[in-house]
């Protein structure tokens, strides 16, 4: 019964280091998303919602391998040479994963950066496109109040 639920832990750590890997890439196309200029909140917006998917599911992964894990860890000590083949595989499967982690968390902090970056942009486009708005409504109302003013002639004899 250890032997399955050991094996089980191992998958539960293959998967989660291939969704890692999902993150990391998705991490990359969100990184050109922020670098082009024409990017559509759409494409960003569904960027994310993928990587909220994933997340999702290596939450999952993570209960399930504490829930076994805790089934297990008596057995696993007790018993730790019959079993160091699996513990060695797990090992470095969990070295791969921290290592994906740190990677995540550095592409992250980037994209966080740049992405404050390319909102702080937006926003004062936006606000550039508003004080035009007003300029041109404000010189709209000025002729349109000047409208029923009668016609002037000016004066050119010395």
């Amino acid at each position: 019964m250890e032997a399955d639920y050991i094996r089980i832990m191992a998958e539960s750590l293959e998967k989660k280091k291939d969704i890692l890997d999902r993150i990391i890439e998705l991490n990359r196309q969100q990184k050109f998303l922020l670098q082009d200029p024409n990017l559509s909140p759409e494409d960003f917006e569904q960027n994310m919602k993928f990587k909220g998917e994933l997340v999702e599911q290596l939450n999952f992964l993570d209960d399930g391998f504490e829930e076994l894990f805790g089934r297990v860890r008596d057995a696993l000590n007790t018993n730790r040479e019959q079993y160091a083949e699996e513990i060695a595989q797990m090992q470095g499967l969990i070295r791969d994963i921290t290592a994906r982690t740190t990677e995540i968390q550095a592409q992250e902090a980037r994209n966080h950066e740049n992405a404050v970056k390319k909102f702080s942009s937006v926003r004062s486009q936006v606000r550039g496109v508003r004080n035009s708005q007003k300029v041109v409504k404000q010189y709209y109302d000025n002729m349109m109040s000047h409208r029923g003013a009668e016609a002037q002639t000016i004066d050119n004899k010395k």
